[in-house]
């Protein structure tokens, strides 16, 4: 997609640019009080928080950011794809720009990039994972899923290709719904048009064949920043079983079930999600040092 948003994208009044090397970014951005980081998942976008960002400005200066080359933020360049690169980034993108977190919350990948990010900053911001991707592909999935991507990030054509055979609204919705989650046509609608664009495909292409969770994993035993998850039980992309291994592993990390919900519980149910979000954050110690976004 390319700059300026289109008009009837969600919250396209909040939407602005940021050039932070490598990358040109596009954030939302609203409301004031203690500063809350909305991170999308891997061929998503700002749009996915459509409803739960301004549900949260009610109480929270909010920021929601397009991860590089996906939906309107700018690839600035094709190797920074990769988890580690991405949270480098991002976290020169927060201090760039003086926001100083009370937390990150990230949804599938993106809880992956919050836990990286989290651990860099000072003072260290609380973490919410909403059906956190903190778990490696089983079986053959695990060895074929990276090769794959690999293959298909350097074969030219391939994002062109994908975007417009897989734009057909029937394969948006069955690819949505094997997540275990069901989406009005307004929603799909929204997914449809990410999919059509090349760009954002490549970009999503790229960052999946240059992922790897294996430094995070290893590091979760020190990841002490209060933590919770948010697990659908109907999500098919990331079952609940992975945050619960993940929690298992970190020293203040708690795993909430949401029933009925699927991969993007977030879309399907904001108020409810809002709901956990703000409740876990009244309950951190007075001892974690927020720094508040002062009025315009």
């Amino acid at each position: 997609m390319r700059w300026p948003p289109p008009p009837d994208w969600p919250n396209r009044d909040l939407s602005r640019q940021v050039m932070c090397k490598p990358h040109r970014w596009h954030v939302q951005e609203d409301g004031t009080g203690p500063t809350l980081i909305l991170i999308h998942g891997a061929g998503g976008s700002v749009h996915s928080f459509r409803d739960l960002l301004p549900i949260l400005a009610r109480d929270f200066h909010v920021v929601a950011i397009d991860l590089p080359g996906q939906g309107l933020t700018q690839l600035g360049a094709r190797h920074r794809c990769g988890l580690e690169q991405m949270a480098t980034d991002l976290i020169s993108l927060i201090r760039q720009q003086g926001w100083h977190p009370k937390a990150l919350i990230g949804h599938s990948a993106g809880g992956a990039l919050a836990l990286r990010v989290s651990q860099q900053l000072k003072p260290t911001p609380a973490i919410v994972g909403i059906n956190p991707a903190l778990g490696h592909f089983e079986g053959v999935a695990g060895v074929l899923f990276p090769v794959m991507a690999k293959l298909l990030a350097l074969t030219p054509g391939v994002a062109g290709f994908f975007s417009r055979s897989a734009a057909n609204p029937a394969r948006v919705r069955n690819l949505i719904e094997t997540t275990g989650t069901t989406l009005p046509e307004e929603g799909l609608a929204l997914y449809r048009r990410l999919v059509a664009d090349r760009g954002h495909v490549d970009a999503t292409l790229l960052m999946m064949a240059q992922w790897s969770l294996d430094d995070l994993l290893a590091d979760l035993q020190s990841v002490r920043a209060p933590a919770l998850f948010l697990a659908g039980d109907k999500d098919e992309a990331v079952p609940p079983s992975i945050p619960e291994a993940a929690a298992r592993r970190m020293p203040n990390a708690h795993v909430v079930h949401l029933p009925g919900l699927g991969h993007l519980a977030h879309e399907e149910a904001p108020e409810l999600i809002a709901g956990h979000i703000t409740a876990f954050l009244g309950k951190l110690p007075s001892r974690i040092r927020l720094v508040e976004r002062p009025q315009d």
